[in-house]
């Protein structure tokens, strides 16, 4: 079974891109820093979220398309990690190839974030950013439904900056990114902490039924993007929240700051949040980077490892600046990101808002 060519971040001409972690795996358990506290009773989860209730207009024939891929994608998530990562790779070259308005917004994104790289490198990127969006697919339906098959997989560090804010009696915000991995990053903070996430309710409610329900063996509680007291409880109680703001929500809620060089619209949700604990206690916000890191082809035996990064808390946040709030936040997403930017989704339109408006970009 022969990969597809595949983009190496390592081979890259460009200086901006950092080398991937230097991740050794530990084959009894997950590799720790050495003098990271540890997570003592208090830190565990106690309850499951409740599910969604099922709603038979589900079974109407607007959603039997939808049935039809969970049930081809399924039965996939029993085969061994090394099948599915190679369904992974050829369904992620199909989308490539057949979903032309994606690709193409891929490409603009990665000319507009990496005009130094030549075109045919920006090409092996973007390919490769689809190919770890299919082998991401079927990270997620095990992270749901197969979770233990990724025993043994994970590595963290910055851990103890998450536990000695807990340790302070202080919730923590999570500033995460719409990377590939997609819940299975979900799933893996959950083996070192129980956490609460932020989340946009999906326009097809059988799809938004599918994520919620599956999501719920990961989060303690999910929050709505709507739900304002759901969200001030969350803090209140000290948990541990998980937000991504890499996405472009418009100018309404947000400001133009530069992201990868770009003046881009930025929302700045996180420093209102950062706003809502008590004056004594307030939240910690720090950020959290999932990387894959897999050979090209994983041999017979060979299992993939995963590494969670969580960096230190930013101080001085929010300061009185907005703009420079939200700059600050990119430049810190953008440099994880950059560990691998293959492994981040750009074929979500990031730039289509700035300070004159640049929808035609897309067209």
């Amino acid at each position: 079974m022969k990969a597809p060519e595949q983009y190496d971040p390592s081979k890259s001409t460009s200086k901006s891109s950092m080398s991937p972690p230097s991740i050794q795996p530990s084959a009894k358990s997950p590799a720790i820093p050495v003098g990271t506290p540890t997570i003592t009773q208090t830190h565990k989860r106690t309850a499951q979220a409740e599910k969604k209730p099922f709603a038979w207009q589900f079974l109407l024939p607007k959603y039997w398309g939808i049935w039809l891929l969970f049930a081809i994608s399924l039965p996939m998530i029993y085969l061994p990690l090394r099948w599915q990562f190679w369904l992974g790779r050829k369904v992620g070259i199909l989308i490539y190839k057949v979903t032309g308005s994606r690709r193409r917004d891929t490409l603009i994104n990665l000319k507009l974030a990496f005009p130094e790289k030549p075109e045919v490198e920006r090409e092996l990127m973007a390919k490769q950013v689809f190919v770890n969006q299919g082998i991401g697919v079927f990270e997620t339906l095990c992270a749901w439904f197969r979770p233990n098959v990724f025993t043994r997989t994970v590595s963290i560090s910055g851990l103890q900056h998450l536990v000695n804010a807990q340790k302070e009696g202080r919730p923590v915000i999570l500033l995460g990114a719409h990377y590939t991995m997609l819940d299975l990053g979900g799933l893996f903070c959950a083996q070192f902490f129980p956490l609460d996430c932020m989340y946009r309710t999906q326009n097809n409610p059988l799809l938004d039924w599918f994520i919620y329900n599956g999501r719920t063996n990961i989060f303690g509680t999910q929050i709505s993007s709507r739900d304002m007291r759901g969200l001030v409880n969350s803090i209140k109680s000290k948990h541990v929240i998980w937000y991504s703001p890499d996405q472009d929500y418009g100018l309404k809620q947000g400001v133009v700051a530069p992201f990868f060089g770009v003046p881009a619209a930025t929302i700045t949700a996180s420093r209102r949040m950062a706003k809502l604990g008590s004056k004594d206690k307030p939240p910690a916000v720090m950020a959290l980077h999932t990387y894959r890191q897999t050979p090209d082809n994983l041999p017979r035996g060979k299992r993939p490892h995963y590494h969670l990064t969580i960096t230190p808390e930013l101080d001085n946040y929010p300061s009185n600046n907005e703009i420079a709030d939200a700059t600050r936040v990119n430049e810190l997403l953008e440099g994880l990101i950059r560990i691998d930017a293959t492994q981040w989704m750009w074929f979500h339109r990031r730039f289509k808002n700035g300070p004159d408006g640049r929808t035609g970009i897309y067209k």
